[in-house]
């Protein structure tokens, strides 16, 4: 930029002079041609494009065509350029040409090399306003163009896999498609989130990085980098790779006994923020020591916890402003000696006419000096790159006012020379006309730092921040004969520090809501930076190293931790699944997701990336997979007896047997009848979860419910069904519903305990409900699985080989107890048998 800067300043005659050749001498492959279309002659090259073209042969004095003539035929190329440069030529300003391909042999073999390049062709103009030349700014993209080749390659092989993988999964597509749906929900929901906090902290990195004035976040009480943006490390001569990870006080050991790094401290211990509007800056330079001027700022950054583990720091160099200053306060300063000096002069011009006279060329020539010195001043407030306005004390005045000031309050020269300053800006009298008052009264400048106040800015309100100094002009008996005002505009400075603290505490609530562990972990100290979240997941208090960490692993995963890591020290991510194991011996499921960051020699530096505990999600994976499972087995008997029964119907249908015919009808409507009742369970599962139960409530007798009920039961003579309790009780509630839950429980007592010959139907009034109790005389339950035991899918007999089913009944049940406003639960101790029950609302 630098060299595309002094070539639009029409400086081609200084191509010789030493801060050219220094500006054009650079890294990057330069090119100067003449604007003599169609030959386009070559003025000079810098060392950089010579080595670039690959050749020893001086080329200046050449055509550019005959200097770079590609060797491969039919190119296209040539014809590229020149239409770039009649249209830089045309235009009068920079063209940037898309990616070209421009074959060069090398010189040696004359052997053609394929080669890509990106051009940016800045045109230069004479006094005439015509273009002279051309500067070439030139870059070689061939590596750039054969990487995307190969990942277009890689891009199609993994297409062309895909495609046989679809294939191959096409047949499982349909059993699993309820369960893709639910998986493909909570990822979404993960990745959203995931995406969130990406976006969130490549926001705050892109707003630092673009600032305008220098800018960095140091994290951690080391003060290490994490961020720094070029104006910052201009201010040190330093570069952003070379700062950026490392230490503060390894960037700048000098500043050690300077005052930054206790304001540092001071900042970290209190959670305060402190800013100087002036401090000298002493550091070392690549070209020796040197001193600076700095303004700066210290905000604190803070964790989910409210801990401070960072410092936002905003700094500007003010050097040049400092130096003028000084230079504005020594011509003030002499100013002030010269009014004095002919005071002394007009006592002693008093004393005598004669010496009057004698003394008239001394007076004439102090006068001239004192004019020159006022010119001087003048000169010096209208160069000034501050806000400069001089305000006479006894009528407030505008006696100076320069062009950086007239912009800053958005103003015209006529508007305030001549008039009084709370006329001309009179939108800020209310607030500092009692200031500058005081000052005058008083003689003590007055320092504001990011004042708002609201500016009428060419006839438009505007709310702007403004650092501003009173600085009152003194005569030598202490008199305030003007006030000097001195402002700067730092509205951009302030909004940008308010965006990036808003921008951190956006990122830090996205990172709470999606209940996100964070963690940084450094591949040279094993150090780990974890946020609560995380300390939460592993349950760890404080950092803990890496090796300590994979102690919290399960013996059979701490294979898939060395295994992501080295996978991603190769494509810089890494994403894996493992178990962990707390202190209670209980397994939670983790997953990893995390990002390498690598040092300038290519080595993975720093490991940044997010966990998330799926327990939850791992259990309800499972269960569905025993759902499946269960289905499966439960659907295949009475399919396959239906099947084989209407195989054998179809086979005798000629000569019928009418017992052998009975039978096998009996047996079809039994398994029709098992498929039936598992399908309803699943469809009553499937509403209650889409749209829940509609209650049609009526009242009645509990027993008469308890009566009617269970017809199945008893005709079939093996258990005997027994009526305890309030025989007159009655409740309002949706009876089919409750009969299906009474039910429910009774087929339960039966199937889960065959022996229980008496099955005991209680019904009772405790507290304001009624308690319907179905009990067995049975083995009971074990007092894990009770916890249990009203889950959906859950079966006392897992193993499915003693009882059938799918474990919905009681699920089922609850629901519609839940729905009437009741509770339910189960009594039992292994071996006595266990009492279910239920509440509803009287």
């Amino acid at each position: 930029m630098a060299i595309s800067y002094f070539f639009n300043l029409k400086l081609m005659n200084h191509i010789n002079t030493p801060i050219f050749q220094a500006l054009f001498e650079s890294e990057s492959p330069r090119l100067i041609v003449r604007a003599n279309s169609p030959e386009f002659t070559v003025v000079d090259y810098n060392s950089s494009q010579k080595s670039l073209a690959g050749s020893k042969t001086d080329f200046r004095g050449m055509s550019v065509w005959d200097a770079y003539a590609p060797v491969t035929a039919n190119s296209d190329a040539p014809e590229l350029l020149s239409v770039a440069f009649e249209q830089a030529i045309a235009e009068h300003r920079p063209i940037k040409m898309p990616v070209f391909r421009f074959d060069l042999a090398l010189e040696e073999s004359g052997e053609a090399i394929e080669r890509w390049w990106q051009l940016e062709i800045v045109p230069t103009t004479k006094e005439d306003d015509k273009v002279a030349y051309l500067l070439i700014n030139t870059r070689e993209v061939t590596d750039e163009v054969n990487a995307e080749r190969r990942e277009q390659q890689l891009n199609e092989e993994l297409k062309v896999a895909n495609e046989e993988l679809a294939v191959t999964l096409e047949d499982l597509q349909t059993a699993y498609t309820t369960l893709e749906n639910f998986n493909r929900e909570l990822e979404l929901r993960v990745d959203r989130g995931i995406k969130e906090i990406a976006r969130k902290e490549s926001s705050l990195r892109s707003l630092v990085m673009a600032a305008h004035y220098p800018l960095m976040i140091l994290r951690g009480r080391d003060w290490v980098i994490e961020i720094a943006n070029q104006p910052l490390v201009n201010l040190w001569d330093k570069t952003i790779e070379g700062v950026t990870g490392e230490k503060l006080m390894d960037i700048l050991p000098e500043i050690e006994h300077q005052p930054f790094p206790g304001f540092l401290r001071q900042v970290y211990d209190t959670a305060i923020g402190y800013g100087q509007e002036e401090q000298v800056f002493h550091y070392n330079s690549p070209a020796g020591p040197a001193t600076k001027y700095v303004s700066f700022y210290y905000d604190p950054l803070f964790d989910d916890k409210g801990d401070v583990v960072g410092i936002i720091v905003a700094a500007d160099d003010i050097t040049t402003k400092v130096h003028q200053r000084q230079m504005l306060e020594k011509a003030l300063e002499n100013e002030r000696l010269l009014t004095e000096e002919m005071s002394a002069l007009n006592e002693e011009l008093s004393v005598s006419n004669q010496q009057l006279l004698f003394s008239q060329d001394e007076v004439n020539r102090q006068n001239d000096e004192l004019v020159e010195s006022e010119s001087r001043f003048r000169l010096l407030v209208k160069q000034a790159p501050v806000g400069i306005c001089v305000i006479r004390s006894h009528d407030l005045n505008v006696l100076e006012v320069n062009d950086s000031y007239l912009t800053l309050v958005g103003k015209v020269r006529r508007e305030l020379e001549g008039r009084t300053i709370w006329d001309a800006v009179h939108e800020a009298a209310e607030n500092y006309a009692p200031i500058l008052d005081q000052v005058i009264q008083t003689g003590v400048s007055f320092v504001a730092t990011e004042h708002e106040l609201t500016l009428v800015r060419y006839g438009s309100p505007q709310q702007v921040f403004v650092d501003f100094v009173y600085e009152p002009v003194l005569m030598a008996d202490g008199r305030v004969t003007a006030i000097l005002v001195v402002a700067i505009d730092v509205t951009e400075k302030v909004k940008a520090r308010i965006a990036i603290e808003e921008a951190g505490e956006r990122t830090r609530l996205a990172v709470e809501s999606a209940d996100i562990g964070t963690f940084e972990y450094s591949y040279t100290t094993e150090a780990m930076i974890t946020s609560e979240r995380f300390d939460e997941i592993f349950q760890v208090q404080g950092p803990k190293s890496r090796s300590e960490l994979l102690g919290s692993l399960h013996p059979d995963d701490l294979y898939l931790s060395a295994r992501a890591h080295a996978s991603a020290a190769i494509k810089g991510k890494m994403m894996y699944e493992a178990r962990i194991l707390h202190s209670d011996k209980s397994v939670h499921w983790i997953r990893v997701q995390a990002k390498v960051f690598y040092g300038k020699d290519g080595v993975p530096e720093k490991l940044l990336g997010t966990i998330l505990d799926i327990t939850e999600f791992k259990v309800t994976q499972q269960q569905k997979d025993d759902f499946i499972s269960i289905a499966s087995h439960e659907l295949k008997t009475p399919i396959t007896s239906l099947k084989a029964s209407l195989q054998i119907m179809q086979r005798i249908h000629d000569t019928p047997n009418v017992g052998l015919f009975s039978k096998l009808l009996h047996q079809s409507e039994r398994s029709m009848k098992r498929i039936t009742t598992l399908i309803d369970d699943l469809l009553n599962v499937s509403h209650m979860d889409k749209e829940g139960t509609r209650l049609s409530k009526t009242t009645f007798t509990v027993k008469d419910l308890l009566n009617d009920c269970c017809g199945h039961i008893r005709e079939m003579g093996r258990h005997a069904l027994i009526f305890e309790g309030d025989p007159v009780l009655q409740v309002h509630a949706d009876e089919r519903k409750i009969e299906q839950v009474v039910v429910n429980f009774v087929n339960n007592a039966v199937k889960y305990a065959p022996r229980s010959k008496e099955v005991y139907l209680r019904v009772e009034k405790v507290s304001g409900f009624a308690k319907i109790s179905v009990r067995d005389t049975g083995p009971g339950i074990n007092p894990e699985k009770k916890k249990q035991i009203f889950d959906r899918y859950f079966r006392v007999d897992s193993s499915g080989r003693e009882v059938s089913g799918l474990g919905l009944g009681l699920y089922i049940s609850k629901e519609i107890v839940l729905r009437h406003e009741g509770q339910i639960g189960v009594d039992s101790e292994e071996g006595k048998g266990a009492t279910f029950w239920f509440t509803l609302p009287l």
